[in-house]
This record gives structure tokens, C-alpha cells and sequence, in this order.
């Protein structure tokens, strides 16, 4: 888990195939950028894609969080991906086809091996049913900073792919496996990104999928249009009425007369430290997105 509060409210993934799509990362208002090696790469440019790394992160920017995802490491490319992307020193590297722990202590080994420093985290995909029936003691991993991870993103084209559940507009058949992901997170202490929206042209089905992920825990939604940057911003970032009720909790708890009470009256409701504990990380979050 991070140690300060890093915003993940909207994640971009970019073909490192893509010359034109890269030209455009540092003026972008995302939080996050996920170089793809994996599914936006065919397979006939995956060596050509992979030897793009390096002058990718020559010129990063610095406001960017920058991920890198490699191909399956059971793959033909796998290897070669992780060992390209930590030369690179991202701030994360997505592990794709995961099913167990094991998948993820064998990368971690691999960045150790290659001293690639603690700094550069472990993001993973949960895309398949194994990993589903085995996120909790995946999540768990998060616990350990040896480890190394830091975030899971839900791959739902791939459950559905893999599963057979019907892709309703309202995602009904997913939702179970939503939460299920987001409870193991938060178990585990790490961040949760949402899967994509497929139809980046209707901004309001984006804008939909992304209040309802945010109502569902999530920290942020992974994205593959610019166009769907702004939706997600909003919908992940506290609107004024919370920041001005967290900031009356800090206020509340803060004053003389409230010295070690657990549980006080504010606007004719009760507050309770955890309240004032969550009004806390709210205000972090604002203050990291400048809201």
C-alpha cells in the first residue's frame, strides 16, 4: 500500500505500439498512465513495442504516475516484458493473467533479482475466475511491503470472456465479483481500480460506470480514451458538501471541550471517531487532487 495518498481516479492505458497516443501522455489530466505491452499490442509488434520502453521513460512526466503491463509471464514475451519495464524504473508494473500468489512472489523475485528498487510496485490484474477464487490470499500480499504490491484493477472484458456472464449495460452479472474485488483491497490494504468502459463515445455511460464504481468503493476506473478522463476525475474526487462536512467532523473533534470523546452530536447527528478518521482521508485526497 502506498504510504501517502496518490490519487488513481482515472487510469489511461496507452499502446507503447501507438507513436501518436504517446505524444500526447504529458498533456494529459489523468492521474495514471499504463504503458501496454499486452493486450493492445499484436503479437507481431510486441518486440518492437517492448524496445520502446526506455525512450518512453526518458521523458516522463513527473506529475504522472507511470505503469507499465507486460504480457503473461507464462508467455513467450513475459519475461522479456517485466525485465524491460524494470530496467525502466516505473512506479508500477501491471502483472496480467494472474491466478495465485505465486504469480506475483515470482515477479517480485525477478525485480530483486535485477535490484530494481522498492519503489517500483507490483499492480495485478484479476481477470481470470482463479484469481477471483483466490483473491483473498492474493490480497493478502498486500500486507507484506516485500511483496511489492500496491493495486489491483479489474479486468472485466476478460471475465466476461473467460466466464460467459451476459455484458448488461448495467453490469448486473459482474457486480458480485465488483465488490468481491474491492472487499479484498481493502483486506489486503491496497488500491482497487475499475475495468474499462468499452464504449468511450458515450461519455454517459462512462459517467455512469464511474459514479457507480466510486459508490462501490473503488479508487478509480481504468480508461482507454482520453475522452473518458474528465468523467472519471469527477466522479472519484469529493464533491464540496463532503469536503465542508469533513472538515466541520476535524473541527468538531478538534475543539477543548471534545478532548477524548469517542462520540459527539454535530447537525443533529452522531459522529464517531471513525468518522472523523474517514473525514481525514477525505481531506488527504482533497488537498492530493486539489479540491
Amino acid at each position: 500500500m502506498t504510504d501517502t495518498y496518490r490519487p488513481r481516479r482515472s487510469v489511461l492505458y496507452v499502446p507503447a505500439s501507438n507513436d501518436r497516443a504517446l505524444a500526447k501522455i504529458a498533456g494529459l489530466a489523468c492521474d495514471a498512465v499504463i504503458i501496454d505491452l499486452e493486450d493492445a499490442v499484436a503479437p507481431a509488434d510486441k518486440i518492437a513495442a517492448r524496445q520502446k520502453l526506455a525512450g518512453i521513460f526518458a521523458n516522463r512526466p513527473d506529475r504522472l504516475e507511470m505503469v507499465v503491463r507486460v504480457s503473461p509471464l507464462s508467455s513467450e514475451w513475459g519475461t522479456d516484458d517485466l525485465l524491460a519495464a524494470a530496467a525502466c524504473e516505473p512506479d508500477g508494473i501491471l502483472l496480467s493473467k494472474i491466478g495465485t500468489p505465486r504469480d506475483l512472489l515470482e515477479a517480485g523475485d525477478v525485480l530483486d533479482d535485477n535490484f530494481a528498487p522498492g519503489n517500483v510496485k507490483l499492480w495485478a490484474m484479476i481477470e481470470t475466475p482463479k484469481a477471483l477464487l483466490n483473491i483473498g490470499t492474493i490480497a493478502e500480499l498486500g500486507r507484506d511491503p516485500a511483496s511489492r504490491l500496491d493495486c489491483f484493477v479489474a479486468g472485466t472484458n476478460d471475465l466476461v470472456k473467460d466466464t460467459g456472464v451476459l455484458a448488461t449495460p448495467d453490469r448486473r452479472y459482474l457486480m458480485p465479483w465488483l465488490m468481491q474485488i474491492v472487499l479484498a483491497a481493502r483486506a489486503g490494504g491496497i488500491d482497487v481500480v475499475d475495468g474499462v468502459a468499452n464504449d468511450f463515445r458515450d461519455l454517459d455511460v462512462v459517467a455512469r460506470e464511474c459514479a457507480e464504481a466510486a459508490a462501490m468503493g473503488f479508487d478509480g476506473k481504468s480508461l482507454i480514451h482520453p475522452s473518458q478522463i474528465e468523467p472519471a476525475n469527477r466522479a472519484f474526487s469529493p464533491s464540496a458538501a463532503a469536503v465542508a462536512e469533513a472538515h466541520a467532523v476535524k473541527e468538531a473533534f478538534a475543539l477543548p471541550e471534545n478532548t477524548g470523546k469517542n462520540v459527539l452530536a454535530l447537525n443533529g447527528r452522531m459522529v464517531e471517531r471513525l468518522h472523523l478518521a474517514q473525514a481525514e482521508k477525505l481531506l488527504a485526497k482533497a488537498a492530493a487532487i486539489g479540491a
